[in-house]
């Protein structure tokens, strides 16, 4: 995949039906085993919660996908969440709902919509990141070409990370992969030719306040 939604950080929300808290707890995850190991955790910390009950995805193709509605009625928690994280197009995520029962029925409908408010409410308070495949640009030039590449990179959104002057300029660029091509083209006009380019790292990379981070 070119680009994908993962969990940078993850965060809580909680919502109140009819006097049942409804904890929402997300979490990164890479694999199932740790998955499960969190899911165990938090039951612990909620010991004395009614239920916990989760959803994950994990995988680049979200081929990995596990609900649990933890002895609500069936379809009415885990599935919830399930689709919540669907319609959000996270992968590599688990939100695990914990309730404590407020001594009032819900309802099916009544807990479909708790637990899919609860799983938003938790993804909302999370930081989420857009990660997205592409290439660094080590670029060097002489002194006349620094403005050129300052420019090109400003019109295209690309961002430019690190620049070292010495007897020439060496420019770092971090360039989505639909952008690569466009953007060598563009290096060799402004400086005929003459900007060095080495593009052979792929890297994946997320926006976060304004600079890249590299995984």
């Amino acid at each position: 995949m070119s680009e994908y939604k993962i969990v940078y950080k993850g965060g809580t929300g909680e919502i109140v039906e009819k006097k049942s808290r409804f904890i929402a707890s997300v979490f990164k995850v890479e694999s199932e085993d740790e998955a499960l190991e969190i899911i165990e955790q938090t039951r612990k910390k909620y010991w004395d919660a009614r239920h916990n009950c989760f959803a994950y995805i994990i995988g680049e193709n979200g081929q990995t996908k596990r609900c649990s509605d933890d002895k609500e009625p069936q379809g009415t928690a885990g599935k919830p969440i399930l689709e919540v994280i669907e319609g959000a197009g996270i992968i590599n995520i688990l939100v695990v709902v914990t309730r404590y029962f407020g001594g009032t029925l819900l309802g099916t409908g009544g807990l479909v919509r708790a637990y899919s408010g609860a799983a938003k409410e938790g993804i909302a308070n999370s930081s989420i990141i857009t990660k997205e495949a592409g290439k660094k640009f080590v670029i060097d030039t002489d002194y006349n070409g620094v403005g050129k590449l300052q420019y090109i990179a400003a019109n295209m959104d690309i961002t430019i990370t690190d620049t070292q002057y010495t007897d020439k300029v060496v420019m770092t660029f971090i360039v989505p992969l639909d952008k690569c091509e466009e953007l060598k083209k563009k290096i060799v006009e402004a400086t005929a030719g003459k900007a060095g380019i080495d593009d052979r790292e792929e890297i994946y990379f997320a926006m976060l306040d304004g600079s890249p981070v590299i995984f």
